[in-house]
């Protein structure tokens, strides 16, 4: 049995959220919800009080503690799926490791989030023999926590695709494949797979490719130079004089997406930057940070543009909310002009920020600043 998860104190310590006391009793239920499922049932009910807690805190505390506090819970969710999944079963001669992928790997859940994961194996069977045993057991975790409310991974990046269900030697060479014989468009659809984290399981097998990565990142620039160009690929979403450059057509014209056209830009370049200090961290505020302290960045671009990311998640967040209370599928466009004036501020200057974070991410590994 796993620990609780614990309340992140930025979220704990608003006034806020805790009003009469009501945050701490729903948490409790969350928590208490987690510790008893027995059955898929007992799994959906606490899946719903933690969809409920999220939309209690949303927008009541900064978006790192926030979304880590998400993340934290769907962890704790997850282990309990995994440990009544595998229940007696006999797996005892073989060691593995869950691991989550993207923004759950990055602790950067918002409300609406999909499956990313895949499993690191070990066992004295051979890789065909090991995954032969495990692939049902990872469908079964996948089909579960489907019904919990995460969907399957269109792009079937999951622990029951055979792709991703590897022992560490495979996993090693897949990630050598890329960073040393990689193309761009290889490593544009890998990028997630840079932001593994140990879930459940063999956390040592995790380590372990952690540690690889970091100590191969670093000494092959012709892998960062093109990490580079995929992450320049996108640019800030502004105009001129003060104005935004929304989306002219499609269902959503006239927004902005602060996932993929604001989010993104601090994510991927920051995972450059991390992978290029070879830090064992794979959240993007943390990998800044790293970046920093190894002098790549200085100490104020990095609160800057930590800053400038906090406030495009937190309006993530909000605008999630937004569509939940409307009853309407949750997405993440917004129409600037339906933005309080605070907001609209705040995030053309995020915005500005994710744009001069890709002008230093193209001086330093492209060599000239491109017109961004």
């Amino acid at each position: 049995m796993h620990d609780p998860p614990s309340i992140p104190p930025d979220v704990a310590s608003d006034p806020a959220a805790v009003e009469g006391g009501a945050f701490m009793r729903d948490i409790e239920r969350a928590r208490r919800s987690i510790v008893v499922a027995a059955d898929l049932g007992g799994l959906q009910r606490a899946a719903a009080e933690i969809r409920a807690l999220w939309h209690r805190v949303a927008g009541l505390a900064p978006a790192e503690p926030l979304t880590r506090f998400i993340s934290t819970l769907n962890d704790a969710l997850t282990r309990r799926v995994i440990d009544l999944a595998s229940a007696g079963l006999r797996m005892q001669d073989v060691r593995w490791c869950w691991i989550a992928l993207g923004s759950e790997g990055r602790q950067e859940q918002t409300l609406s989030s999909d499956q990313d994961n895949g499993i690191i194996l070990a066992g004295s069977d051979g890789a065909e023999a090991l995954r032969e045993r495990m692939l049902p057991l990872a469908l079964h975790i996948n089909e579960a926590l489907d019904a919990c409310g995460f969907p399957l991974c269109t792009g079937q990046i999951m622990a029951s695709n055979p792709q991703w269900c590897l022992n560490l030697h495979e996993w090693r060479e897949r990630f050598a494949s890329w960073i040393i014989e990689g193309d761009p468009q290889a490593l544009l659809n890998a990028t997630i797979f840079f932001d593994l984290r140990p879930l459940y399981g063999a956390h040592d097998l995790a380590q372990a490719l952690t540690d690889w990565l970091a100590e191969m990142a670093p000494d092959n620039p012709r892998f960062l130079f093109q990490m580079t160009e995929n992450a320049l690929r996108r640019k800030a979403p502004l105009g001129v004089l003060r104005t935004f450059a929304v989306a002219k057509s499609g269902k959503f014209t006239g927004t902005i997406d602060l996932k993929l056209d604001a989010a993104t830009l601090f994510v991927d370049a920051a995972r450059i930057y991390g992978l290029a200090c070879g830090a064992r961290t794979s959240n993007t505020a943390d990998r800044l940070r790293r970046a920093g302290e190894a002098r790549r960045l200085e100490p104020h671009e990095v609160q800057a543009w930590i800053g400038a990311f906090d406030c495009i998640q937190m309006l993530r967040l909000r605008t999630q909310q937004r569509c939940s209370e409307r009853g309407a599928a949750m997405h993440n466009h917004v129409d600037p002009n339906e933005l309080e004036a605070g907001e609209r501020r705040a995030l053309l200057d995020a915005l500005r920020q994710a744009r001069a974070l890709q002008k230093h991410l193209a001086l330093d590994y492209l060599g000239f600043r491109q017109g961004i």
